[in-house]
């Protein structure tokens, strides 16, 4: 028998989900140069419409926020009416997006920079490893700290952003304050060094994340907008003296905002969901609203947390990438479909718009077996 708990509705804020999964932003490196979306974007997210809801992969907020080749941008009004495309046709489908608003930091290259500029960060700490520029891989470098009279320009830069996902017919956005990037950065002792009121204390490093938020629920309204954390995910060597008091703080910040979702990638990203023995449960405890679980999540993982009540949505990626119909393989028991990792990143259609979904023959024979 199939899980039922996954296909339960729910209703997200105002928006109402056929399901409860979630397909993951997943960042694929296939828009232009200018980071406009193509028509395969078009057919990638309808195809994956089934979802309770859709993530968009990593979206720019600005050229200054780009780390990898070929990743899509929300800034130009080019961006926006391709986006627009996206949108309509994940909505025709009856199925529900939102935008991730995405700025790097210090996880970027020159060759990626307005004018050959060095990425910024909240301090000029280099972190480990290369970036992926359209020449190739190539070491990261050391970033420029960042003025706090810049910080409001950033803040214009999400406002912008998310004005933009609105017109471009979204559902909501998503704030990126994971995986090592920007906000991550100034959240984290090991890459803010800053001697001034946005570092220094947990409430001090908080400070910026915190105010890109109020800043975008100020452009929207907090219904629509959610946000991702990750707390023990180390990105470029970024490190931190105290994960789970800084996001037992961070959490409880967020929840006096009552935003749309709490979007938490539990363990490293792609790896040991047990990584530093940290407490999600705290962080259960602390946010109110839709806690989203994320990371290594297989069907019978995600029921089993459903079930006890310790996720209310669940997200999925690969599984999302090689199935493009997952909700309906996993409804009627259907076999699923392997990745190939090496079309995850660049390239066209191959690897991206042609894993097939389940014909309709193929379907009656699984619901008969089921």
């Amino acid at each position: 028998m199939a899980p039922s708990k996954i296909f339960e509705p729910f209703d997200l804020g105002p928006l109402h989900l056929s399901n409860r999964t979630v397909m993951a932003p997943l960042t694929r490196s296939r828009a232009t140069s200018d980071g406009v979306p193509k028509e395969m974007h078009v057919e990638y997210y309808r195809q994956r419409a089934g979802a309770g809801l859709i993530i968009s992969e990593a979206t720019n907020i600005s050229v200054e926020g780009r780390g990898y080749a070929w990743t899509p941008g929300i800034y130009s009004d080019e961006q926006v009416t391709a986006w627009k495309k996206v949108t309509d046709a994940v909505h025709a489908e009856g199925g529900k997006i939102v935008l991730q608003l995405w700025h790097v930091g210090r996880i970027s290259h020159p060759d990626l920079q307005p004018d050959g500029e060095l990425p910024v960060a909240p301090s000029a700490v280099k972190p480990s490893g290369k970036a992926f520029t359209e020449e190739g891989f190539k070491d990261h470098v050391e970033p420029r700290a960042l003025e706090e009279s810049e910080l409001p320009r950033l803040i214009r830069d999400y406002v912008r952003a998310t004005r933009n996902a609105r017109a471009a017919g979204f559902d909501g956005v998503e704030v990126h304050s994971a995986n090592g990037y920007l906000l991550d950065q100034f959240l984290r002792d090991g890459t803010n060094t800053r001697t001034d009121r946005y570092g220094g204390s947990i409430e001090n490093r908080m400070r910026f994340p915190l105010e890109v938020v109020d800043a975008v629920v100020a452009a929207w309204d907090k219904e629509h907008v959610g946000i991702r954390i990750s707390p023990v995910t180390v990105m470029g060597g970024s490190s931190e003296s105290d994960q789970q008091s800084l996001f037992n703080a961070y959490v409880e910040e967020l929840d006096k905002r009552s935003l749309l979702y709490l979007h938490v990638i539990e363990g490293q990203t792609g790896g040991d969901r047990d990584k530093d023995g940290f407490d999600y449960h705290a962080l259960r405890q602390r946010f109110h609203g839709t806690y989203m679980g994320n990371n290594e999540y297989d069907i019978p993982l995600a029921q089993q947390r459903l079930e006890a009540g310790e996720i209310d949505l669940v997200c999925f990626g690969k599984l999302f990438i090689s199935n493009p119909d997952l909700v309906t393989r996993i409804r009627l028991g259907a076999p699923l479909n392997d990745w190939d990792k090496d079309t995850f990143y660049g390239g066209d259609e191959h690897g991206y718009t042609d894993y097939p979904a389940l014909t309709p023959e193929e379907q009656a024979r699984y619901g008969q077996a089921a």
